[in-house]
């Protein structure tokens, strides 16, 4: 695997020196950019767009183009899983994604194939080589795909919830089939990200969004034990290079000792979680990733530097540190506010 010319991210992984922080933001490429809209608007809908190639290779390269990052993370969503797996996603504007036939019984999980990534879901790995080509070798590309728990939550519930109460119902009465579900999902999940990094991603994260509506108990059940999984189940050296995984528990601050354990390279924190608290609890096993509060993106240009300033100075001078939200981009963000955080996070953490 070649190198890229611009490899800080992949060093912070590593936990290496670098000259500076490298940062890229969650939900990057999305309708905050303008160029991001005219290209949704020509693909007519969200999916459409994903499977597209030559689109969503237009789109991942827009915020390297724009803003300077110093990762691109393909344009894909969590969901394509569960879409191969004939659950009947559709998004629906207002109310995001829908499953017209959710996952309720023993007989719903058995009827669930388990999609191969080089036909149901080729499109995926496919815009991974796309956009290591596009990029010609300006800097990493990053895969992912959604955690189990989190994928299982919006098959079980049907789309979004407030209250989990139907899958958290299956899991305190049917925890065997939540558990087959789990494995379903967990044997997906590995094929699909090393078909990702076999195509030529970099790095790659796992999102456990939904982790964090979990008790600890709960969470090391139904969540941690798949991660491990997963982490152990990757194809983590690529042509001599070590390919970083990243774990995202949105609301995970208080297990990342034990995320730490799960062979991952990085975790990501939300804006909840104190840098050094997560510096304690993961004694320098992993690099951590995060966490600047997404609605920091709001405020005016001088404010962010401020705010950028003083999260970096939480995590330190340690290396081991990729800067970026503690979740996503807002879709009614100022593009110019993106802009002037990337300059922030470059030019304040020069040594």
């Amino acid at each position: 695997m070649t190198r890229p010319d611009n490899d800080t991210f992949l060093r912070a992984c590593r936990r290496e020196p670098t000259d500076y922080t490298p940062v890229w933001l969650m939900r990057q490429a999305g309708r905050y950019l303008p160029e991001y809209r005219r290209v949704r608007e020509k693909a007519g809908d969200f999916m459409s767009l994903c499977r597209n190639t030559e689109l969503a290779t237009e789109v991942t390269l827009q915020p390297v183009d724009r803003l300077g990052v110093d990762a691109a993370i393909l344009f894909s969503d969590i969901l394509t899983i569960p879409a191969a797996m004939d659950c009947g996603l559709r998004f629906v504007s207002g109310e995001g994604p829908v499953m017209d036939k959710p996952v309720r019984s023993e007989a719903d999980v058995g009827a669930l194939p388990v999609p191969d990534p080089g036909d149901e879901l080729r499109y995926v790995p496919d815009a991974v080589a796309s956009v290591r080509k596009a990029l010609n070798n300006r800097v990493p590309v990053i895969g992912f795909a959604g955690s189990p728990w989190t994928l299982a939550t919006y098959m079980v519930e049907g789309g979004s919830s407030k209250t989990y109460g139907i899958i958290k119902r299956m899991a305190y009465d049917e925890p065997a089939v939540l558990h087959r579900l789990l494995d379903k999902l967990a044997r997906s999940v590995t094929d699909y990200l090393n078909a990702q990094i076999a195509a030529g991603a970099q790095a790659v994260q796992i999102f456990d969004t939904w982790g964090g509506v979990l008790t600890p108990e709960a969470f090391r059940e139904f969540s941690l034990t798949y991660l491990r999984r997963i982490v152990n189940g990757l194809t983590l050296v690529n042509d001599g290079e070590r390919v970083p995984v990243i774990l995202f528990t949105k609301g995970g601050g208080a297990w990342l000792g034990d995320l730490a354990d799960t062979g991952a390279d990085v975790l990501g924190l939300d804006w909840q979680t104190d840098p050094a608290e997560a510096r304690r609890q993961v004694g320098g096993r992993v690099a951590l990733q995060g966490n600047l509060d997404p609605a920091i993106l709001y405020a005016r240009p001088e404010r962010i530097e401020r705010e950028v300033a003083r999260t970096l100075d939480a995590f330190g001078p340690e290396p081991g540190h990729v800067f970026n939200l503690g979740h996503g981009v807002n879709p009614d963000v100022d593009p110019a506010h993106a802009e002037a955080l990337l300059a922030a996070v470059h030019s304040l953490s020069r040594r």
